[in-house]
């Protein structure tokens, strides 16, 4: 099992970002995004457009919610679990 960083800079595998696990990190692979660096200024709703699109199934709201919390972890935030994204999720995008 890969040790979760701490800060972003101490991120070399996409699994080493909190919240991110081998399923988020296919993901995000199947995306083109292969390092945690990539991730800067990403948006992380069209990151979860892209994945809907690319594997022509709606998936889980709680998969926009992981990318969020990575998405703002490669920016400079905290670590935070990905369910404490949930409430921001729903108030900026609604019912996806």
């Amino acid at each position: 099992m890969v040790s979760k960083a701490l800060h972003r800079d101490e991120c070399r595998e996409l699994e080493q970002i909190p919240n991110v696990g081998p399923a988020a990190a296919a993901d995000l692979r199947l995306l083109g995004i292969s390092k945690p660096q990539q991730l800067k200024g990403r948006d992380a709703f069209v990151l979860y457009q892209e994945l809907c699109a690319r594997t022509e199934q709606r998936h889980d709201p709680c998969v926009l919610d992981t990318f969020m919390a990575a998405v703002d972890f490669m920016a400079g935030a905290a670590p935070s679990p990905w369910w404490h994204y949930t409430a921001q999720r729903k108030a900026l995008y609604g019912h996806i």
